[in-house]
């Protein structure tokens, strides 16, 4: 399994592995619709051709994962097409083909989507403020905000950096940090977090922090850390690959040097590749936490969703956090 590479979460990188599950696919397909006609010869020129197509995309994988310091089981499948070319078991290189390429679209889908994720708490974070200065209202950017500035914040709008209530009071809806439905209602001198929307009328806000140190820049930092860090598992996985490829080898070259028969050792490897603890340990951390963000549940790390399996009691608290926050009808 590759890993994500720098900029492998971009649409382009994700619209180039789809191309290329398509095309091996398509490959593959045509293969078997060649020597299902009796073209034999057809049918092995065809999955040849989708299996250097698979070796030099593989090769590529392995050479990115090498220099992002994240060598894992790629040397297998570089091993084993190279094998199946060798030997003439096209067909099983096109398998392995589509196989490692499909991977690779499940991989980029899931870390794209928490990319998504991400960028929906940006695109929610305010450019600019409505700062007084000298009794008039300017519009600067949000980061040249600093303690003790005198902000308005207009009806619908997200509260830039955390402050207390001027004066009046202050209509908010807190559900994007606390996950409270109900709007409460803030008086003067009440702190209040950024990230939050003004559901009321529009009301003064003094600033206490900078943006970079607002509440809603930390979610912020908090679900960017949780996308970068490997969850323990994931970990484990990485450690298992540093003798599962020597192992496979090792098993390939006895298989070879009992039978006789280079194809045994080729079918090892054919097996061997793509691993699927590896395969299916980091699909499933990235697309729990994505699921989780989607829902307004921010997961520190990868680690979080695993302890969540050995814990035998939860805690919660406040109303809202596990109910609707909304009053619902009784029934007598």
């Amino acid at each position: 399994m590759t890993e994500a590479g720098p900029g492998t979460n971009a649409p382009g990188g994700l619209r180039s592995a789809e191309v290329f599950v398509a095309v091996a696919t398509t490959g593959l397909v045509a293969g078997v619709a060649a020597w299902t006609l009796g073209a034999q010869d057809v049918a092995d020129a065809v999955w040849a051709a989708i299996t250097v197509l698979g070796f030099v995309a593989a090769m590529v994988w392995v050479v990115a994962s090498v220099r992002a310091g994240r060598p894992g089981v790629d040397v297998l499948a570089v091993l084993a097409l190279a094998g199946t070319l060798l030997v003439g078991e096209y067909v099983a290189g096109a398998l392995v083909t589509v196989m490692l390429g499909t991977g690779r679209v499940l991989e980029q889908r899931a870390a794209g989507r928490a990319e998504r994720e991400l960028q929906a708490l940006l695109a929610r974070t305010p450019r600019a403020v409505r700062r007084y200065e000298h009794g008039q209202l300017t519009t600067p950017p949000l980061e040249s905000v600093e303690p003790g500035d005198l902000l308005l914040v207009g009806p619908g709008e997200v509260v830039p950096v955390d402050g207390r209530v001027e004066q009046g009071d202050a209509v908010l809806d807190e559900s994007a940090l606390t996950g409270e439905a109900l709007p409460v209602t803030r008086s003067a001198g009440d702190a209040v977090r950024s990230g939050v929307v003004n559901a009321g009328s529009p009301f003064d806000l003094r600033a206490t922090t900078t943006a970079a140190e607002s509440t809603y820049a930390g979610v912020v930092r908090l679900v960017e850390s949780a996308r970068a860090e490997q969850a323990p598992f994931v970990r484990l996985a990485d450690r298992y690959a540093l003798w599962f490829v020597p192992l496979a080898l090792a098993v390939a070259a006895i298989a070879w040097a009992l039978s006789g028969v280079a194809e045994r050792a080729v079918a090892v490897l054919v097996v061997a590749t793509p691993c699927p603890l590896l395969l299916a340990a980091p699909i499933a951390i990235v697309s729990g936490m994505s699921r989780c963000a989607a829902r307004g549940v921010v997961v520190k790390d990868g680690g979080a969703l695993e302890r969540l399996v050995r814990g035998e009691v939860l805690l919660f608290d406040k109303t809202g956090t596990i109910t609707r926050g909304v009053p619902a009808l009784a029934p007598s």
